[in-house]
């Protein structure tokens, strides 16, 4: 047993609980460890889900946030990708097996024996569970940490952990760059990355939404082209037209009015996580040998790719910052879609 560090934070003691300061246990680095101050957190619509066992299975105390930035501030003895002041983020995931074929093949997210997740899950180290970025600090292999672009706003690169790498990886696997016209469905803390993403791919971008308000600020993301989702006469203009289609909504929706604006041989990447299966009729896919499919989040390989391209074409999340203590408000204000396009928490609020 490693020993222990006690630290703030802040978490659910229930699923109808609200988040409050908590203290957790924390490893002492070991040899390949880091220590990591946490400066920001992005907050995530999987905390919300979690911290309310909306997905089931949480464990409680729960600390929520993988959408984690900060500083080295203490290194194990073997470490030798960082060093003590560096700049350094962690995302969805701090270990996996690291054996299975889809580990070795950089694609840890799709470890075949289940990678650790940032927060809930089971702790090798500590025999507990994993305790997230909502806290003052966070202790990760090196393998599992990632270096920050030292020319973004710190804050607004947060959200790229999660909703950055969650549209990046998609795009890349369906090689959408110059000449691809591409669909993004919902406009929201996923939805808006993918326009910038996509854009600085080189790809012509057509936002869909249900609402006539999003409009404006889809076009200054970057759209080349608004499309309200409810109107039949301007989804026909893309009927059979898109390359390849991103669909970042979680709510129930018609998936069919969507796979039918695919070309032949197009794809819909489903990244949202609707609650009910959604009907997929036959004919939306045989006649133009349509493919609808899903993905995750990328490896740790691909997440330090996305950060460096974010870092070449200026991208960050377009946020609203928080302190620790306004955290129960944000989630209500995140069921409500009250937030362009993702909070922030400020962690020096909770060292105060």
């Amino acid at each position: 047993m490693e020993s222990l560090k006690l630290t703030k934070a802040f978490g659910a003691q229930a699923a109808d609980a609200r988040l409050d300061l908590l203290n957790i246990q924390r490893r002492n680095p070991i040899p390949h460890d880091v220590e990591i101050e946490i400066l920001y957190c992005g907050v995530c619509h999987s905390d919300l889900h979690t911290a309310r066992n909306e997905w089931h299975g949480t464990v409680y105390p729960c600390v929520p946030g993988h959408e984690i930035v900060g500083k080295i501030v203490r290194v194990g003895s073997h470490v030798n990708k960082f060093k003590i002041g560096d700049l350094a983020a962690v995302g969805c995931m701090v270990d996996s097996c690291r054996e299975c074929e889809y580990c070795k093949e950089g694609l840890e997210q799709y470890c075949e024996l289940g990678n650790t997740g940032t927060y809930n899950s089971p702790d090798k180290h500590l025999g507990t569970r994993t305790y997230g970025g909502y806290s003052e600090s966070i202790v990760v292999d090196e393998s599992f940490v990632l270096r920050v672009p030292e020319n973004l706003d710190l804050a607004a690169v947060a959200p790229l952990l999660c909703a950055g790498i969650t549209t990046y990886s998609p795009l890349k696997h369906w090689n959408i760059g110059p000449g691809k016209r591409i669909g993004v469905v919902g406009i929201g803390g996923l939805g808006h990355m993918a326009v910038k993403i996509a854009k600085a791919m080189g790809a012509e971008v057509i936002v869909f939404t249900t609402s006539a308000s999003k409009f404006e600020d889809a076009r200054r993301l970057g759209a080349d082209d608004v499309v309200l989702s409810t109107d039949n006469e301007q989804m026909a203009k893309y009927a059979s037209k898109l390359h390849f289609v991103l669909d970042a909504v979680s709510a129930a929706h018609d998936i069919n009015s969507y796979l039918r604006l695919l070309r032949v041989d197009g794809s819909l990447a489903l990244v949202g996580a609707p609650e009910h299966p959604l009907p997929v009729a036959a004919f939306s896919l045989i006649p133009s040998r349509r493919s609808f499919a899903g993905s995750m989040i990328g490896g740790i390989a691909e997440t330090q790719e996305m950060l460096d391209f974010c870092g070449a074409h200026q991208i960050v999340a377009d946020i609203e910052m928080i302190d620790i203590d306004q955290i129960n408000e944000a989630y209500e204000r995140l069921l409500k879609g009250d937030v362009k396009y993702r909070f922030v928490i400020d962690m020096a609020s909770l060292r105060k």
